[in-house]
């Protein structure tokens, strides 16, 4: 039986799927108690083989379960402290099921799990009518059978970044109509090394990020990138004009204002992380690849390129593939063969045997890599594209970023909309994860493409379907 404690204190039952999604969820709740029911452990033990992340989160929780509990026989009316392994921050206690519960709740079955979790939650409302008892479950279902029931229900929410993915960091900011004449006071402005640079002072600096774009579309359209920030006083620098043809990488031109800011990230090699985020069409993969080779192939800043993704299937698993890993991969990088014969079309002087040449050297600089065999890994001088970066969680982006060696440039990216791996939010993906916590350092930049560039067929069906 779970002690009473200060009224203001909840009570949380939590279901298997959320400390299987997230071990660390038993040191979230601060000053709250936590109450796991039997089968919650039963299903833990279930899952804990295997080398999925899921059976891996399944071990870490039963291995964060054992430190909590202790070897020793503690007593249960009174739980076990949370705070060990310096959360100190944690005061609240976990409670195991002790005793069997023999409600029986009205039209639900019994012996399923999700039952059994319901039956607990609605005794231990009972034996504590003076305080909050609620279930905390990443299931829909069982939050809608516990409401139902008039058991207080929610989501983890603890893993999610942003609650609101409009106020995800776009990378850009539309400057004012009036500027000009809040920032000029004591402007000044310079060349160096062949690029222009301004000094301005005033009050939208302190809002400024560095490496965001900044834009003016007025009068004099002006186009930006923050190269400093101090106080309200920032330093910006005109960025290279991608748009016209005789600039254009790999034959590629910039075709709006989003794909000019993400060619001038992807081609500073002093930007170490690139994230592109947009809708499908937006050119995300074509825009990275065509740098990718302008880099490698001819300034060599980069010994090859390499690229991986998330293998997560839109439909039905079509079974185990055969060959090399490269080869068990290729279905998977439809995106990398189109980009490559768009690349590959650009030469039109070189005829069909100089493009074919140019393909097999293409080819022989990229390699498709398998997320699973990335542990471990340093990639040195490399070109590290991450492709579908929303189905990914925070914790394989942590993986993957973390296999930088010196001299790489990682990029990732994706489209939060459309995120097909189960438990994942626009909230909680590793691609937004990474957006929000890198924003404002000195080697990261990050584009949101808007505009749809594939077909005006794609574009309208993006827009009406």
């Amino acid at each position: 039986m779970v002690k009473k404690r200060a009224a203001v204190t909840k009570l949380f039952v939590l279901d298997t799927n959320v400390l299987m999604h997230d071990p660390s969820s038993l040191f979230r709740f601060e000053e709250h108690d936590i109450f796991l029911p039997m089968v919650t452990l039963e299903e833990l033990d279930n899952h804990k083989k295997g080398m999925t992340e899921v059976a891996r989160n399944a071990r870490q929780t039963s291995r964060n379960l054992e430190e909590i509990v202790g070897p020793t026989l503690v007593d249960l009316e009174k739980g076990s402290p949370l705070s060990i392994r310096g959360n100190t921050h944690v005061s609240g206690h976990l409670f195991l099921q002790a005793a069997a519960v023999s409600t029986e709740l009205p039209m639900l079955a019994g012996g399923k799990a999700d039952n059994e979790i319901l039956s607990v939650v609605w005794d231990l409302q009972k034996k504590h009518p003076n305080r909050q008892v609620i279930l905390v479950s990443k299931d829909i279902n069982i939050r809608i059978k516990a409401r139902a029931l008039g058991i207080p229900a929610e989501d983890y929410f603890n893993d999610k970044v942003l609650e609101d993915t409009d106020l995800l960091y776009s990378g850009m900011k539309e400057l004012p109509a009036n500027f000009w004449e809040t920032h000029s006071k004591a402007l000044e402005s310079w060349q160096e090394a062949g690029r222009m640079f301004y000094r301005i002072t005033g009050p939208i600096c302190t809002s400024l990020l560095i490496n965001q774009f900044v834009y003016y579309e007025f009068e004099k359209p002006f186009h930006a990138i923050v190269r400093n920030v101090t106080g309200n006083i920032a330093v910006l620098e005109v960025i290279h004009d991608y748009t016209q043809a005789k600039h254009g990488i790999w034959g590629i031109a910039a075709r709006n204002r989003e794909q000019n800011f993400a060619l001038n990230l992807l081609m500073d090699p002093e930007i170490d992380f690139v994230s592109l985020l947009g809708q499908a069409g937006t050119g995300k993969t074509l825009l990275t690849l065509a740098a990718a080779l302008t880099q490698t192939l001819d300034k060599k800043l980069y010994s090859e390129i390499v690229m991986t993704r998330a293998t997560v299937s839109v439909g039905e698993d079509i079974g185990f593939l055969p060959g090399t890993e490269e080869e068990k991969m290729a279905p998977w990088m439809g995106a990398l063969e189109d980009n490559l014969d768009v690349l590959n079309k650009t030469d039109e002087e070189a005829g069909d045997w100089g493009r074919a040449a140019t393909q097999d050297l293409i080819r022989s600089r990229i390699k498709v890599k398998s997320l699973n065999f990335m542990r471990g890994r340093t990639f040195l001088s490399k070109f590290l594209i991450i492709d579908e970066a929303q189905n990914l969680t925070p914790k394989q982006m942590k993986t993957l970023i973390t296999r930088a060696g010196p001299g790489t440039k990682v990029v990732c990216l994706g489209n939060i909309s459309q995120i097909d791996t189960p438990y994942l939010t626009e909230g909680s993906s590793g691609l937004t994860y990474v957006v929000d916590r890198f924003k404002g350092w000195e080697h990261n930049g990050t584009v949101t493409l808007v505009r749809g560039e594939r077909s005006r067929l794609a574009d309208f069906a993006a827009e009406a379907l």
